[in-house]
């Protein structure tokens, strides 16, 4: 790249000199252009350059002038940087009489951090309305303040040979842009326009192109409006889209792509569109318009407002999951067809997102009607993030795009760790220094095309952050994949740290709020392997970073079959019924023993009987999944927390007024004693109060309503005994369970009212895709006190906790 010098007048004496080593969110964000023109107005000269650290400066000029040019980097830099430190380096004056951008500089080691994909910025989309701009109608606008950013990118310095865009020569006049420093793209590396960058085009489903750059989004628009499924390329991955108000055409999505009941996200054209239909506050407004785009959950307007959106969209859900536009080609299609589009994932099942055109056509043509192409390629995947406010902060259930791989920072340095995450909703965790990178959602790791794109996206992450793994932390379950990576892929003297599941989502909330003490934690999910080979999920434990010990838990419940429990929540509420009566709850007058098959509850029953293929279980999710196929909301699930979160909804119903009271709870000891065990929360006393109360026709809002009270009188209760005998006043709420506002915010409100202090999630998700988080912070700790810590396997820490 040639240097690109700009003229400043210096003095003649008095000057002196200094390296700048900047360190943070500084390449692909336009820092270099900012320190340019910042070398003007403070008459420095000097040079820059990308490193694998980050930018390096060599500045000279006076004292005074030096003082404020540093400290106007820290002061105001670029909207999208982040500069986390500016390391001063006194160094020989040369008398260097210009300032210049610089080749960048390679490394044997790298620590510059890379930005998320952003949305476009404003300054681009009035350009490319403006039909004098040559960059009218361009799907591919972009400048140093927007645009692609870690999608496109293969390795670093963030420079154009690096990227995606190599392909791309520009052209004489984006190069002219490039090299201006008083221009906007001054070194945008993705910089483009219709003559030089990447094009979009429309197939059919079979991939033969019927409209090209020209008429292809207006054609795609048209379509859209005429109710056809639309598979589009995004930044990181394809979107099947179909017009939100289209009820037919939402059907047929639906059974195309076999997602019968899972909410569709919505895309929207702004912010007044989507108060149309949604009640959208201030703090939800600032997401859904912030350059990170996620996905907002919203709640619904009343039925009236909602009558222009399919009523297919989110079926018994109380909220809509709501996105803007973040790319130019989103709003062109926007403009050019429905101003309301469903853009959910455009995968196979359980699949990650596809990001190659032609594995798209073999992926889902049988699901599209027509594909929106492009020909830039997608270097690596990035789902949309998901979010949500509670209790007036940012709440995480994905954290994906415009999020990751921004890292998670430390209160200490750790040694270089790898977290495996889950096995559910996975990410991964690197650790360098005080900073936890996160990876983007990877998903189920289920199969093998998510298992490769696991390795993959780890191997990414270790390149470009030159990180190699010390220590390896994973789950104590032995049949993720993530755990049989952790233990078939690296060296035998890297030391392993098997980390209890519900330890690691309490210290990830720890990490999170820079907590080092001892804590009591609240951890409500739905799977678990426990250290007494059960499965956990509704926990009490008082942990540190290193340790816990678990002090209280839901009463055990066989769980018939398993896995399959799991997906058919009707064995679950067998299995509450006859813990509560016996086998005698065949002859109940219940609408539940009425919908079910006599023969598949006498086989339930005698599994449990049995204790065949019936493990035992505490997990919140799975109580909640029984109550809701007891009241005859949810016999089987085809998602994810399906039941769990139609129990929520049916208890949230506007136009029902909340029930404050609870059903009975008994707080009880062990019997036989467990390890630690303090109390168990038995909730069949209320389960027998929630019999009667469906016979006497009590209707479900007030059920669903009352055992979620329940649970948090409960788990108050168990908190508040076990805080006042231990002498700890700080709770920490961690699992997915907490994405359900009715028990988030009863909980918090009721160990407030206890005098407690309560420590919750908002930089990672509560649920497992915040999970490594936690792994990677507890081997890390446990490392400190180990000096020769080389043994494998380590076994889960679990043991006496000291806070005297």
């Amino acid at each position: 790249m040639p240097a690109t010098f700009l003229r400043t007048q210096m003095p003649d004496s008095d000057c002196i000199a200094s390296q700048l080593d900047i360190s943070g969110v500084v390449q692909g964000v336009g820092f270099r252009p900012f320190l340019f023109a910042l070398a003007a107005r403070h008459k420095i000269s000097g040079e820059v350059s990308n490193t694998a650290f980050g930018v390096r400066a060599r500045v000279e000029g006076s004292p005074a002038s030096l003082t404020r040019f540093v400290e106007a980097i820290t002061a105001h830099p670029p909207m999208l940087a982040r500069v986390d430190g500016v390391q001063t380096t006194s160094v020989p004056v040369t008398g260097a009489s210009g300032f210049k951008i610089i080749a960048s500089r390679t490394g044997s080691s790298r620590a510059t951090l890379i930005s998320p994909d952003v949305c476009v910025c404003n300054d681009c989309l009035k350009e490319m309305e403006n039909p004098e701009d040559r960059r009218f109608r361009y799907p591919f606008i972009n400048c140093t303040n927007c645009g692609p950013r870690f999608t496109i990118i293969e390795d670093i310095p963030y420079d154009r040979p690096q990227t995606a865009m190599k392909q791309f020569a520009m052209c004489p006049d984006c190069q002219a842009e490039y090299d201006n420093p008083a221009d906007r793209r001054f070194h945008a590396q993705p910089n483009a326009c219709p003559v030089c960058g990447p094009q979009v085009f429309l197939t059919d489903s079979k991939g033969q192109t019927i409209a090209g750059p020209d008429t292809a989004i207006h054609q795609a628009g048209r379509l859209l409006a005429r109710g056809k499924i639309l598979a589009v390329k995004g930044l990181g991955g394809f979107h099947l889209a179909v017009d939100a108000g289209d009820d037919a055409a939402v059907l047929r999505l639906r059974r195309r792509k076999h997602r019968p009941h899972k909410p569709f996200a919505l895309m929207a054209r702004s912010g007044s569109a989507v108060s149309a239909f949604a009640d959208v506050s201030k703090e939800e407004l600032q997401l859904l318009t912030g350059f990170n785009r996620p996905i907002v959950l919203l709640r619904k307007k009343g039925s009236d407002a909602q009558m222009e959106l399919s009523r297919k969209i989110a079926p018994l859900n109380p909220c809509l999951g709501v996105m803007l536009p973040y790319t130019p080609l989103h709003y062109l299609l926007l403009d050019a067809g429905p101003k309301v589009l469903v853009m959910t994932s455009g995968n196979r099942p359980g699949e990650p997102l596809s990001i190659d055109n032609q594995d798209a056509l073999d992926a889902f043509s049988h699901i599209a009607d027509y594909f929106l192409l492009h020909n830039r390629d997608i270097y690596f995947r990035a789902d949309d993030s998901i979010v949500r406010v509670q209790a007036g902060q940012t709440r995480f259930i994905r954290r994906s795009r415009g999020y990751a791989p921004l890292p998670i920072p430390l209160s200490e340095d750790l040694p270089f760790v790898l977290g495996c995450g889950a096995g559910m909703k996975n990410t991964l965790c690197l650790t360098r220094k005080n900073q936890a990178f996160l990876s983007q959602h990877i998903g189920d790791l289920e199969n093998r095309k998510t298992c490769d794109f696991y390795v993959q996206t780890l191997d990414h992450f270790k390149t470009i952050l030159d990180i190699t793994p010390e220590i390896v932390a994973h789950d104590l379950h032995p049949g993720y994949m993530s755990t049989r990576f952790a233990k078939d892929h690296f060296a035998e003297q890297i030391p392993r740290v098997a980390v209890q599941h519900h330890h690691a989502h309490a210290v990830s909330c720890m990490v999170e709020n820079d907590l080092d003490e001892p804590v009591v934690a609240i951890v409500l999910d739905g799977t678990g392997y426990g250290t007494d080979g059960h499965i956990w999920g509704g926990e009490i434990l008082v942990a540190t970073r290193k340790s816990f010990v678990r002090k209280a838990h839901l009463r055990y419940l066989p769980m018939p079959g398993g896995d399959q429990a799991v997906l058919a929540p009707w064995r679950m509420a067998a299995a509450l019924l006859y813990t509560a009566f016996g086998r005698n709850f065949l002859d109940l007058d219940l609408p539940f023993i009425h919908d079910m098959d006599p023969c598949h509850l006498d086989f339930v029953c005698q599994m449990m009987e049995k204790k065949v293929n019936t493990p035992q279980t505490s997990s919140c999710g799975r109580l909640c999944d029984a109550v809701s196929s007891l009241l005859g909301i949810r016999h089987k699930i085809s998602y994810d927390s399906q039941a769990a979160m139609e129990l929520e909804a049916v208890g949230t119903t506007k136009d029902f007024a909340p029930d404050p009271a609870s059903y009975a709870c008994e707080l009880r000891s062990p019997d036989p004693a467990a390890d630690g065990v303090e109390w168990i929360i038995d909730v069949i006393p209320g389960i027998r109060e929630i019999v009667a109360d469906i016979c006497a026709r009590v209707p479900v809002q007030q059920i669903s309503q009352r055992f979620h009270q329940t649970l948090v009188h409960g788990f108050f209760q168990a908190a508040h005994r076990i805080t006042a005998a231990h002498r700890v006043d700080k709770v920490v709420l961690s699992g997915g369970v907490f994405n359900n506002d009715l028990i988030f915010n009863a909980m918090m409100g009721s160990l407030k009212q206890g005098g407690l202090s309560v420590y919750t999630h908002s930089r990672v998700p509560p649920g497992d895709g915040g999970i490594a988080l936690g792994q990677a912070a507890v081997a890390g700790a446990l490392s400190k006190d180990l000096p020769d810590f080389i043994k494998n396997n380590v076994q889960p820490a679990q043991e006496a906790v000291s806070w005297d």
